[in-house]
């Protein structure tokens, strides 16, 4: 690819010189002179330690990229990690205070 044809926010392809050994899919975040800085949203099992050592982000040259579809046997990662629990309802300070009026005051011998 060259500089022109890479925008903020697109996902790509693209395979790293060094740090993994296959093909992965990332979203540029930053465009540079001759590379860009990708967040990696999709990648090998072969390459999950060196992601994960990476922080799922690495810069790639422009040629070692390319416009990107649909990823094959490929770990995704999931970008939204929101947990959702039922709690347990709480009683508020004014409805303590008027608990406390009606209970009956202990006697002492």
């Amino acid at each position: 690819m060259k500089k022109a044809d890479v925008e903020l926010g697109a996902v790509v392809n693209a395979k790293s010189e060094e740090e993994l050994k296959k093909q992965f899919q990332g979203t540029v975040e930053k465009i540079y002179e001759n590379s860009a800085l990708l967040a990696i949203t999709s990648f090998d099992d072969v390459d999950a330690a060196a992601v994960s050592d990476l922080n799922y982000k690495l810069v790639v040259n422009f040629k070692n990229m390319k416009p990107a579809r649909a990823a094959k046997k490929a770990k995704a990662l999931s970008t939204n990690n929101v947990t959702i629990e039922k709690m347990a309802p709480t009683m508020k300070a004014d409805d303590k205070d008027k608990k406390e009026k009606k209970a009956p005051a202990k006697k002492s011998k």
